[in-house]
């Protein structure tokens, strides 16, 4: 890997004068000041790029580290095995023409793999415009690039090279210094996963903006993320499309309810991946994670000359779930000695415009905001000029800024107040006061800044993509079969046994001591209400014979093939609020587990929240946070308050045991679980298979 991404010779091949690709990536060289050497390849020899060009590799007569080439696919198997005679240990592969034509060019991208191992030489592409080592200054790069900054911190890696282009542009524009860009193509043997490990362990990059589109190898991807969190790296993600479930997941009714792109959502939080919506925010929260790193507790301290602003940052606040806790008290009675006494201390703070003629003043409130115990980043706003004036005023206050940063207790950063490019002076006069700056404006820095917070709370688990065994045990047949299963693995149930006469279920419901329901007990109908199989609130030995016969015979008529064990006899409840807990397995991440509210809200609503299996009760008790609908557990209209942990407890037991249902498992679901008060019982339960869709 590191003679194909930090070559110190290079061949060009299929080089021309009159090749825009040939000419940007000669040209890209140059520009970058790469040291080594530089051959142009054309069977027609000559001079090409004003360079004395090889008729062919081996003609080179010494080794080279790493070859671009530009030659059409029908060429591409002879030119690797020339690259294998003469040494070369990795190549860029601009041609296209492979798998993202169909399956003929996915069977030729198969045979290049087979080629490029046999050779012993890694390959980045095809389809692919390559990558560029700034930190080396080492591009192989096919499009103009701009000349590498000084101080970078920031890596890209990108599915799409056009995107990382624009990544690249975006963030000359922002002066944002890059390390290394790397475009993966078609990944016919260097993987998006490749790149982020190889990343993790350069120093340089501190932060790894991500954009994708599929991962092709989930073990390893989850590897590589690993590698980036023990060397203290943040990875950032813009990921498009779904995880590319198979239609298994969707037969699931958990899957059609969370979607498979929720999945990678809880992947990310498993992995302590931050997952951002779009380019802008790609860019500039990975950037300000990289040069802020890891904070010790999610408190933010604002500071403005402008009240109006403070006032917006408290709206994007709480869009965006950011703490900008209250100060104390005696962080408010520092701020009113320093402060003039017209000045309100506040969190955001408003300097007014005192400090426009005592920029000390700023520097003086960040250092005291600091020191509060509630602030783990001290910020200000305030633009870098594009120009320093002419009275030096712009770099006063900046400078302020960093003398405060210089004596704050936390880390600090400048930001602008709107979406502003920054130019070279202004990053030059920012870095030179010792001022991280970011010209993301309020919105997209507060955002950044939000998951900056999360991610540094974030405690990422390892994730072992065969967690649920490969045994199918054996449970019985329906719905009791379900819930004695579940009961067996700690989930607390709801009492209940299957009567096959009206004379058992009677003699049942009577030692309920109360209102009965009574349900069709049948492998084969899983939706019980849909054919007239469920009865309620059945008081009086009378009742519940008449319920049992009236049941057998609307299922017969509606479903005169379906086999029908009985009828399950279980005690009415009633009141409560009922929970949805359902599993599904996807084909790339593995198993995963949904809660939402049950009935109506969950169908209606989709109010869900979902985690990779196994989870902690932590992780039980932070899902149901996260429900929209949550107000309802907590005694909403004088209901009973629902017992969280008790709930949760419940919850965790319900992953294991779909967990110990072994690798089968399409979902196992528990709807409802009711949850009143201290009692939390599953109601019902449905347990759905791989092998032709069958229902338990």
């Amino acid at each position: 890997m590191d003679r194909l991404f930090r070559p110190r010779s290079i061949a060009l091949v299929g080089a021309s004068d009159r090749s825009i690709w040939s000419v940007s990536a000669f040209d890209n060289l140059k520009r970058a000041g790469f040291t080594g050497r530089v051959v142009p390849v054309n069977p027609k020899g000559g001079v090409i790029h004003g360079v004395e060009a090889a008729t062919s590799i081996g003609a080179i007569g010494e080794p080279i580290d790493a070859a671009l080439l530009m030659v059409p696919e029908a060429v591409m198997h002879d030119t690797l095995h020339d690259l294998k005679a003469a040494g070369v240990g990795g190549a860029v592969i601009l041609s296209a023409g492979f798998a993202e034509t169909g399956e003929e060019g996915v069977q030729r991208q198969a045979a290049l793999s087979a080629t490029a191992r046999e050779a012993g030489i890694r390959i980045l592409g095809p389809n692919c415009l390559g990558f560029a080592n700034m930190a080396d200054g080492a591009p192989i790069w096919t499009t103009p690039l701009r000349r590498p900054m000084p101080n970078p911190t920031l890596a890209v890696v990108s599915q799409s090279g056009a995107l990382a282009s624009q990544m690249e542009q975006f963030a000359y524009q922002q002066r944002i210094a890059l390390t290394h860009m790397i475009s993966t193509g078609n990944e016919a043997d260097v993987t998006i996963a490749d790149a982020i490990e190889y990343l993790a362990h350069r120093s340089e990059a501190r932060a790894i903006a991500l954009f994708l589109e599929t991962v092709r190898n989930p073990a390893a991807f989850a590897r590589a993320v690993e590698a980036a969190n023990a060397a203290g790296k943040a990875v950032v993600v813009l990921k498009v499309g779904t995880s590319e479930a198979a239609a298994a997941a969707a037969q699931a009714h958990t899957g059609s309810l969370v979607g498979d792109d929720r999945v990678f959502d809880a992947l990310c939080r498993r992995l302590g991946v931050v997952r951002v919506k779009s380019l802008e925010e790609l860019v500039v929260t990975a950037d300000i994670i990289g040069r802020i790193g890891k904070v010790e507790r999610p408190g933010l301290a604002m500071m403005a000359m402008s009240g109006g602003l403070c006032e917006i940052a408290v709206d994007q606040a709480e869009v965006d779930d950011l703490p900008l806790p209250a100060l104390a008290p005696e962080t408010l009675a520092a701020l009113r000695e320093a402060l003039p006494s017209y000045a309100t201390p506040n969190n955001p703070l408003d300097t007014t415009g005192a400090a426009m003629t005592q920029p000390n003043l700023i520097a003086e409130a960040m250092r005291i905001v600091s020191n509060d115990p509630a602030i783990g980043l001290v910020s200000f706003v305030f633009d870098a000029p594009a120009k320093a004036d002419a009275r030096g005023f712009a770099a006063r206050f900046i400078d302020a800024v960093g003398q405060g940063i210089a004596k704050a207790a936390t880390p600090g950063l400048m930001f602008s107040h709107t979406f502003s490019p920054v130019s070279g002076e202004g990053r030059g006069m920012a870095d030179a006061a010792g001022v991280a700056y970011s010209g993301g404006g309020l919105r997209h820095a507060l955002t950044a800044i939000s998951h900056l917070f999360r991610w540094s709370e974030a405690q990422p688990q390892a994730l072992d993509l065969n967690r649920a065994s490969g045994v199918r045990p054996q449970i019985g047949d329906g719905e009791r079969g379900v819930l004695d299963y579940l009961a067996s693995h700690g989930v607390p149930v709801i009492p209940g046994a299957v009567a096959t006469s009206a004379d058992e279920a009677v003699e049942t419901a009577r030692g309920f001591g109360g209102p009965a329901v009574l349900k069709i007990a049948s492998p084969d109908i899983p939706h019980k209400t849909e054919v007239g199989g469920v009865a309620l609130r059945l008081s009086g030995d009378e009742a519940v014979a008449q319920a049992y016969a009236d049941i057998r015979a609307r299922v017969e008529a509606a479903k005169p093939e379906a086999r029908i064990d009985g009828v399950i006899v279980s005690p009415m409840r009633s009141g409560g609020v009922e929970l949805f807990v359902g599993t599904l397995k996807d084909p790339q991440w593995g198993p995963a587990i949904a809660v939402g509210l049950g009935g109506v809200f969950v169908e209606a609503l989709k109010d869900t929240s979902l985690r990779l299996l196994p989870i902690t009760e932590a992780d039980a008790l932070e899902m149901m946070d996260e429900l929209r609908g949550k107000a309802l557990l907590d005694g909403f209209r004088g209901a009973a308050a629902v017992d969280r942990a008790a709930a949760a407890r419940a919850i965790v037991a319900i992953g294991d045991a779909a967990l110990a249902l072994g690798s089968d498992l399409v979902s196992l679901e528990v709807n409802p679980l009711l949850a009143d008060g201290e009692r939390i019982e599953a109601l019902d339960g449905l347990v759905i298979w791989e092998d032709n869709d069958e229902h338990a």
